[in-house]
Order: C-alpha cells, then sequence, then structure tokens
C-alpha cells in the first residue's frame, strides 16, 4: 500500500499521546550522556511497560467486578477471582525489587483492598449505610498505607503524598464509575472509566521512574521517562483500552443490555479517535484516515456483527463475519508495514492481529457457553498480548524516526555561588561578615600560641545555630546539617555522633564567652583561613 507520509514532529506526539506524571514524583537524575540510539527496549521501559499491563488491569477488572456483582451477574464470582489473581500476579515483580518480605506486605495491604471494594458493592446492593460507610472507611485506610507502602519502598523516591494523591485520584475515579453506573447512567460511566483507565498509565511512569531512580544498576542505567519509553507506554495505552472495552462491549451486546453495550459503543469510538489522532500525528491526516477506515469497517464493526452470529447460533453469518476479520488482520498489517518503512513486517503484524483477533472471540465464545473462569483466562490473557503489540508497534516506529526519540544531551549547570567573607582581630570586638559590621561583646584573642575566636559569634554571622547546656557546660552547633559539640575545659568534641580531638582546651573567657580554637573550627567547616600576623587580623571565606 502506498500512502503519503507527513514528516514526523516529536511535539506535535507528545500532545496526543503522552500523558502527564504524578507531581511531586522523583525525576530520573540528569547526567551528560553521549548521543545513543533511541530504544523502547531497555530494562526501565520493560518495568514501566509491566506495570502499565498490572495496573491497568487491575482497574480494569476492579471496576467490572463491582457492576457484575451489584447486577448479581452469573460472571460475578469469576470476575472477582480474576481480579484476586491480578493481585497475586504482582508479587513475583516486588519480589524481585524488594524481596519476599515487601511481596508479602504488598500481597496483604493491596488483596484487602479488593475485598473492600467488594464490601463496598454489597452493602450498595442492600441500602446499608453502615456497611458503606465501614467500606469507604477501610479504602480510605488502604490509601494512607499503600503511599506508605510505596513512599517506604523507593526510600522517598515516590513520595508519600504524590502516593497518596494518585491514590486517592484512583479510587475516587472507581468510585465515579460505580456511582454512574448503579444510577443507570452509562454514558457516563465509561466515560469515568476511561479516565480512570488512563490514570493507572501516570501511575506506572511515575512509580517505575522512582524504582528506576532509586536502583539504577539494576536497570543498567536506563530511564523509564525517555521519548521512547513515553510512546510504548502511550500505545500501550491505546491498544489495552481497546480490548478491554470490546470484551465489555460484547458481552453486554450478548446479554440484551442495551443501553450499556450502546455506552461502549461510544467509549470505543472515543479510543478510535484517540488512535486516529495518534496516527495523525506521525503519519499525517491520510495515514489516519486510511486507519479509521479498516479499523472501524471489519474490526471494530465486525466484533459486534459477531456476537449477533453467535447470539443466533447463525453459523454462516459467524463464518461471514470471520472472514471479514480475515481480511482485515491482512488490509491493517499490510497498512502497519507500509507506514513504518517495513519496520514492522506484514507477517508479524497478521499473526498479532490474528492472535488478537481469537482471543476476543474466544471471550465471548465461552462467555456465551457459560464457561465464566475459561472467558476471563482468555481474557487476561489476550489483555497482556495487546502489550506486545504496544512494544512492537513502538520499536517499529521508533527505528523508522529514531533521531526523533533520541534523548538530548544534558550538561549540568553549575549553581552560582556566593562567597561569605568573615573578618576578626585579635582584642577587637568588630566583626565583619561581607559588607555588614557588628560588634561583639567579647574578642577573639591568643592564648598559649593558639588563636581563639568567640563560638557565638562566628557562628551566628555564618547562620549556623548554637545552643547553650549549662548543666552539662555543652554547646551544640548546627551548621546545617552538621551537628557539633564542645565541651568546656575539654579538649574532645563530637561531630554527627563522632568523637574528635580539638587538639586545644575549649574554655569560656573572663565575659563568660565559649572560645574554641579558630584554625580547627574553621576548617572542620570548610573555611578558608588567612591570618595576619602584623595586624592580628583573621579572614575567613567560604563559598556558599
Amino acid at each position: 500500500m502506498k500512502m503519503k507520509m507527513k514528516k514526523f514532529i516529536a511535539p506535535m506526539l507528545s500532545l496526543t499521546l503522552l500523558m502527564p506524571g504524578i507531581a511531586g514524583a522523583a525525576a530520573a537524575p540528569q547526567t551528560p550522556m553521549t548521543t545513543m540510539k533511541a530504544s523502547v527496549n531497555t530494562p526501565a521501559a520493560d518495568l514501566r511497560a509491566s506495570l502499565d499491563h498490572l495496573l491497568s488491569e487491575h482497574f480494569a477488572l476492579a471496576v467490572t467486578a463491582m457492576a457484575k456483582a451489584y447486577d448479581g451477574a452469573k460472571d460475578a464470582d469469576a470476575a472477582y477471582k480474576a481480579l484476586d489473581q491480578n493481585a497475586l500476579d504482582m508479587q513475583p515483580a516486588i519480589a524481585s525489587l524488594y524481596g519476599d518480605a515487601g511481596a508479602k506486605e504488598f500481597e496483604r495491604i493491596f488483596r484487602a483492598h479488593n475485598k473492600y471494594t467488594d464490601d463496598l458493592v454489597k452493602a450498595t446492593k442492600m441500602g446499608n449505610q453502615a456497611g458503606i460507610k465501614q467500606a469507604q472507611n477501610n479504602i480510605n485506610g488502604f490509601v494512607e498505607e499503600f503511599s506508605t507502602f510505596l513512599s517506604t519502598a523507593t526510600e522517598g523516591k515516590l513520595p508519600k503524598a504524590a502516593a497518596k494523591n494518585a491514590l486517592k485520584v484512583h479510587e475516587d475515579l472507581v468510585q465515579k464509575v460505580f456511582d454512574e453506573y448503579v444510577a443507570g447512567d452509562y454514558t457516563d460511566a465509561y466515560k469515568a472509566y476511561r479516565e480512570g483507565f488512563k490514570e493507572m498509565f501516570d501511575v506506572s511512569k511515575a512509580l517505575s521512574t522512582a524504582i528506576t531512580t532509586q536502583m539504577p544498576e539494576k536497570f543498567e542505567n536506563s530511564k523509564a521517562d525517555t521519548p521512547a519509553a513515553d510512546l510504548r507506554s502511550a500505545l500501550n495505552h491505546l491498544a489495552s483500552e481497546h480490548f478491554a472495552l470490546s470484551a465489555l462491549q460484547m458481552q453486554e451486546q450478548y446479554d440484551g443490555r442495551t443501553a450499556a453495550s450502546n455506552a461502549l459503543v461510544t467509549a470505543e469510538a472515543g479510543n478510535t479517535a484517540d488512535f486516529k489522532a495518534a496516527i495523525a500525528s506521525i503519519y499525517g491526516n491520510d495515514g489516519a484516515n486510511a486507519f479509521e477506515k479498516i479499523w472501524v469497517t471489519n474490526h471494530v464493526n465486525a466484533q459486534s456483527d459477531y456476537v449477533t452470529a453467535v447470539k443466533n447460533n447463525d453459523a454462516t453469518a459467524r463464518a461471514a463475519v470471520e472472514k471479514r476479520i480475515d481480511g482485515f488482520t491482512t488490509e491493517f498489517a499490510t497498512f502497519l508495514d507500509s507506514a513504518t518503512a517495513g519496520n514492522l513486517p506484514k507477517a508479524a503484524g497478521q499473526q498479532a492481529l490474528t492472535t488478537h483477533e481469537k482471543q476476543v472471540q474466544q471471550v465471548l465464545d465461552q462467555y456465551a457457553a457459560a464457561n465464566y473462569g475459561g472467558s476471563y483466562t482468555t481474557n487476561r490473557e489476550g489483555f497482556k498480548v495487546m502489550f506486545g503489540v504496544g512494544q512492537a508497534l513502538g520499536n517499529a516506529i521508533v527505528t523508522q524516526f529514531n533521531d526523533k526519540f533520541q534523548e538530548q544531551p544534558t550538561t549540568p549547570t553549575m549553581p552560582e555561588t556566593e562567597t561569605t567573607t568573615v573578618w576578626m582581630q585579635l582584642n577587637s570586638k568588630t566583626l565583619k561578615i561581607n559588607d555588614k559590621t557588628t560588634n561583639m561583646d567579647t574578642t577573639p584573642m591568643l592564648w598559649k600560641n593558639t588563636t581563639y575566636i568567640p563560638l557565638r559569634f562566628l557562628s551566628e554571622g555564618i547562620g549556623a545555630t548554637v545552643k547553650w547546656d549549662k548543666k552539662a557546660q555543652q554547646v551544640t552547633v548546627m551548621a546545617g546539617n552538621d551537628a557539633l559539640k564542645f565541651w568546656v575545659n575539654n579538649n574532645v568534641m563530637e561531630v554527627n555522633g563522632m568523637k574528635k580531638n580539638v587538639g586545644a582546651t575549649v574554655f569560656v573567657n573572663k565575659d563568660g564567652r565559649t572560645q574554641v580554637p579558630l584554625r580547627f573550627i574553621a576548617e572542620l567547616l570548610g573555611w578558608d583561613v588567612k591570618w595576619a600576623q602584623k595586624d592580628g587580623s583573621i579572614t575567613l571565606t567560604k563559598s556558599m
């Protein structure tokens, strides 16, 4: 297939495909780098894709299980079991990062919150206001506990506040989908479904970035938030959402739930529009229009026709639909081969598309046969396959337009520094700090061939704080992150808990001020010391 392809513009892609990260999440460190070939296949991108898969599947199964339970549907138990298994499937990834103890704690917290949502459904169905309140309190407790877990596990790379905000957004959207569903407003329910589904990809970006920042060597110093990883994740989002919506729509249509089915058709149209916009940003309007025609006619519409054939037990109609779908796999694989300049070969594309279609059909066939456990198993397998599609298509596009996905080398900028100068003079009460002059109530002095300075005035002059413990005869100085402790009539001090020998005795002079050896304290705090024997002046300088 020949087609005109608009020149690829990365900023346009970012507007149509990429989702914002969570405010406050740790960003990967900026280090100097040489230009390297961009790739969607890095350890960090793989981690992000795994989290994309498991977290978005959690959302899809959670709202499905809630709706099925509320309706008393025959597949309600199978839906909940699939949701619970999703939580168990996250454990190996957690264990590989944070050990078995971390994985067990994750399981305890995460599986319990699935039960809380189930309790909420049951209480709502019974009109049990006390039960509803208890379930909501439990869910709020989960948000608090799990945000603490994530922050602790990532050593603060994903701050608790950011994690808590993301989890709260997630729970609110789950609640919104359920509330609209219970009210019978299926259009708004599935509009909220799409918002909540998308939000899970924001969460996976923030969490994968935090983990790879925390453990750079484990992920070969690759980053989870590169342009290539962003593209892969965006395609993961669109492809998996398509599958999830299709499977739900076909079930609702089969059960004769017209209002819910129509709402899902509308949601699918929104997904198609987003896919079309993504194609347009890469290959222009001609490519986008060609995509839409192929995608809708013998793919989305054909799936609906497949449901009708199965429901009517019409073998002839079913065979005709399957033939149309086979034609779609050939036509769309040809489109992708041409669009990506052969970087996604037709044979590979057709194989992936055929697998996808067979799984969509099998989900419905098993559902129609009341094999609900099998239907959800196939559903989960088919959902996972879509992340392979995102990887393959993302790899083809990044390979085709590699220079557009390369990270720009960054040169670290040195922070501006200011030099602070402190001036004192033996037997003088004058203290100068930069251009500011003040008077002390005591003076620096020379004693036993050692120059001493009043600790309080030096410390407060450079922004440190001084505390005096009369009973212990102890002076504590807080200078930045350092804690220094001195004891009167003692030549030992403590720096951040470590004992050091001062080399001379700390004492209190006739003015009641603690005097410390100049060179020791100044060099300890990183000051450059200059002593002018001619006039007894002392000059301390430091870049702050």
